[in-house]
């Protein structure tokens, strides 16, 4: 087992996928060196996609290569008070990358079973099933067992302001849009209802066939009293004629067709309405070829490449799709270069990633011809969607923020114990045949009805009572420490909204602090605080799961040019603490350069963050004073990192991930040996910082030496730990001072 010699460290320190991951082959080395002077110890657990596949299916594997549930083990430790846990970026898996992932494992000599895409057998319902916990955003719901505190460390704002990023010029002209359903979507059907004591429990859904027939699709989901419980389902039918009226207004417009999903966060959902957009884009090729693209096994919902990839061979297929792709509006391209569209992989647009992009650019995305070009941003459901239409007109109107004066947006968000429809995944269904679904209470009260149809997209959500008093405790404290504007971004005429709105109200009241924030709809609440922002003012956004995901990258982007380097700190409800690392996503594009040009970009400067928070709660928790040192120091250091332009640089010969990664050891060294707290401390790093200086030259020349051809870490899903470290760590002499 690769766990076993882990029982308790002080410190978790997540392994995880692409370039998080290779970073920390060079960082952790030296977290482990320093953090040991405090008597502190770092473990790892492992939440890779590559990992948790392993630990899955185990039955064929031999005993070197089998290896621990580690995400059921941290699953236990973040709702204990002892919980430290330093958690980056990892893979939310689409099927095409689930199954890439199988592929590389199997060629590494790992018996695993393939991913069954139309399940028959039982034994191949069963494989579908345990896949199916891999899949998406697995991992998420299971760690956070807090609500999160999410914000720009001042460090990283202050140099933003003073080394502003780029931004793309708005026009009054601009033609880009946002265009949703707003009619029988999820938004538009939802039904929420508080649980009484007495409907408390396991709950059952139901379809009852219009033939009187009834199908469980689930039973025994239990709910404890006070919990929110919605439901709601998208019209199959009302989605395909929206995204045919989208894909024919773009054609007139002269625009690129762009859909924008959470085919991770989301993944029984978006894949689905993916799949929907693949096939009204290509309707003239299914409707002529829909019995040979079934045969060969298409699955509209796994995207144009998987599409692409089947029918390579079809000349006859191939060439209505090149008639009907003519015939389309351009494309939103994820790469021009490469021909990659948005509609080849369901996971390559991510909405809260690629929105706020476009946003940034000026309201401009790439097209096929490489050229930037105004967009429709299509987000078929309108739940979320009057953010980004109202940020777009605001930004039309008043031209682009300027980062050298733009104030913050900070976020409290609401998703301790699966919180709202990021809790759905098991509760989400693509109905088989016309009728009424239903939910019952325990009590047989039911709970809702909604008729549907044959392929609507059906799904329930919840929100316990102890989650939210807690999201308003912090807001609370949150506020009283900043001073600053603080909304709920909650919709009354909403009906999930307004159940929350009848939590916050009271206990605001309660507080004393009704007077210190506002209730806003989300575009209302938009607006709002894109001028507080314009304005160099401080905002709280208190919102639910979704809009905390989508906020923390939205307002980063435009304040900081990326999300990746946000301070995000999960306040675990039994008292641990869990410390992300920034919500950049783990960014295959950086592993594609590293093994092109031996050129890791990624910046660790999330890490940095997380790290000495995480330092700083174990000094408060365990009353280890010298970790609260290492702590501050490590807030030194990344300030260092900023001051003197360490940060890596973004083309092949610039400093990367390795040089930022020696700058920041040795500032951190530097802090420790200075400071004047504790004499141990400073005597241990003293020489470590010397000799860092005195070969800063020589390593930093070992680091260029090793750039600039191919890099071999061995696999892409489940690298290889010699061949990485010697990519990553390819300085003896830097290796030989930290040890």
């Amino acid at each position: 087992m690769n766990m076993a010699d882990q029982n308790t460290p002080d410190i978790i320190y997540t392994k995880v996928d692409e370039a998080p991951e290779l970073a920390s082959a060079s960082f952790l080395p030296i977290i482990r060196s320093f953090a040991a002077a405090a008597g502190v110890t770092v473990g790892t657990r492992d939440i890779s996609l590559a990992g948790r596949i392993i630990a899955t299916f185990p039955e064929n594997l031999t005993e070197a290569q089998r290896q621990t549930n580690d995400l059921a083990v941290l699953g236990e430790l973040v709702t204990s008070p002892d919980a430290n846990v330093i958690k980056l970026p990892n893979i939310s898996a689409s099927v095409p990358q689930l199954v890439g992932a199988v592929k590389e494992l199997q060629s590494q000599g790992y018996d695993i079973p393939d991913y069954p895409e139309d399940p028959e057998t039982d034994a191949e319902k069963e494989i579908r099933a345990r896949f199916d916990t891999i899949k998406g955003s697995a991992v998420n719901p299971v760690l956070r067992e807090g609500n999160s505190d999410r914000r720009a460390a001042k460090a990283v704002k202050k140099y933003a302001m003073a080394n502003p990023h780029s931004m793309g010029v708005w026009s009054k002209d601009s033609k880009t849009i946002v265009t949703t359903m707003g009619a029988n979507d999820f938004c538009a059907n939802e039904k929420s209802v508080t649980l009484t004591e007495a409907q408390a429990g396991p709950a059952k859904i139901e379809l009852i066939g219009t033939d009187g027939s009834v199908t469980t699709l689930k039973d025994g989901v239990t709910f404890p009293a006070g919990t929110v419980v919605d439901a709601t389902f998208l019209s199959a039918k009302a989605l395909s004629a929206f995204l045919a009226d989208q894909i024919a207004a773009t054609k007139d417009m002269g625009i690129l067709f762009s859909i924008h999903l959470k085919a991770t966060m989301m993944k029984v959902s978006d894949p689905i309405i993916f799949g929907h957009a693949v096939k009204a884009f290509l309707a003239p090729v299914f409707e002529q070829f829909g019995a040979e693209l079934d045969a060969l096994g298409v699955n509209a919902n796994s995207g144009l490449g998987d599409l692409l990839e089947k029918v390579h061979d079809q000349p006859a297929i191939m060439a209505a799709i090149d008639a009907v792709m003519a015939d389309r509006p351009p494309l939103y391209m994820v790469n021009s270069d490469r021909g990659i569209t948005n509609l080849h992989v369901p996971s390559d647009v991510i909405i809260d990633a690629s929105i706020p992009a476009l946003i940034r650019a000026g309201g401009k995305g790439w097209g096929p011809d490489g050229a930037e070009a105004d967009a429709n941003c299509v987000i078929p459901d309108s739940s979320y969607a009057a953010v980004y239409e109202e940020a777009v007109n605001y930004f039309k109107e008043t031209g682009a923020l300027d980062p050298t004066t733009a104030g913050t947006v900070q976020n409290v968000g609401l998703m301790a114990q699966k919180a709202e429809e990021y809790g759905s995944h098991p509760t989400t269904f693509e109905i088989p045949h016309d009728g009424t679904v239903r939910m019952t209470a325990a009590n047989g009260d039911v709970l809702h009805e909604h008729v549907v149809e044959a392929g609507d997209i059906w799904r329930a959500a919840s929100t316990r009572k102890a989650p939210i008093e807690d999201w308003v405790k912090l807001a609370v404290a949150r506020q009283k420490t900043e001073g600053c504007q603080a909304i709920f971004w909650l919709d009354e005429n909403r009906a999930h909204d307004a159940q929350l709105i009848a939590y916050v109200k009271p206990l605001l009241a309660a507080a004393g602090a009704s007077d210190k924030f506002q209730i806003l709809a989300p575009r209302e609440a938009t607006r709002v605080s894109l001028e507080t922002v314009r304005n160099g003012g401080t905002s709280i956004a208190v919102t639910g799961n979704v809009l905390r995901d989508y906020l923390t990258d939205l307002f980063p982007i435009l304040e900081l040019g990326t999300s990746a380097k946000m301070l995000s700190i999960v306040k675990l409800m039994n008292g641990g603490g869990l410390f992300e690392t920034g919500a950049g996503g783990s960014a295959p594009k950086h592993v594609q350069q590293l093994n092109e040009q031996n050129h890791l970009r990624w910046d660790s400067l999330g890490e940095f963050c997380a790290l000495g928070e995480s330092f700083k709660f174990l000094a408060e928790v365990k009353n280890n004073a010298k970790a609260g040192i290492l702590g501050e120091a490590v807030d030194l250091a990344t300030q260092g990192i900023l001051d003197h332009d360490k940060s890596p640089g973004r083309k092949a010969g610039q400093s990367d991930n390795r040089d930022s990664h020696f700058y920041f050891a040795k500032y951190w060294a530097e802090a420790l040996a200075e400071q004047t707290d504790d004499s141990d401390l400073a005597a241990h790093f003293a020489p470590i910082a010397k000799a860092l200086a005195e070969s800063e030259a020589m390593i930093v020349a070992d680091f260029a030496a090793s750039k600039g051809g191919p890099a071999d870490t061995g696999g892409y899903y489940h690298t290889d730990p010699a061949k990485t470290e010697a990519v990553m760590r390819p300085s003896a002499t830097f290796n030989k001072i930290i040890g």
